[in-house]
């Protein structure tokens, strides 16, 4: 899987129409977190998503390689 920049992402929820806070909803994430992760600095974070939620996010994100350590509301319903 090709990891993609926080712009590529946010060009994706603009071409998909789709509400960063509709998507964490619909996971199981908290809006606040994924709104801080999406517009961090991709040269130098602030948030490094290394554990916990911020990690779960970046990678269903696209932002990082990684194992999600819990299943997600979305898998759940696709399952």
């Amino acid at each position: 899987m090709a990891l993609k920049s926080r712009q590529q992402i946010r060009d994706d929820f603009a071409r998909r129409g789709q509400s960063y806070t509709g998507w964490a909803k619909q996971r199981g994430y908290t809006p606040n977190m994924v709104i801080a992760i999406i517009n961090d600095d991709d040269t130098n974070p602030r948030l490094k998503c290394s554990r916990g939620e911020a990690h779960n996010i970046a990678v269903e994100l696209g932002l990082k390689e990684g194992v999600i350590s819990r299943p997600s509301a979305f898998q759940f319903a696709t399952a």
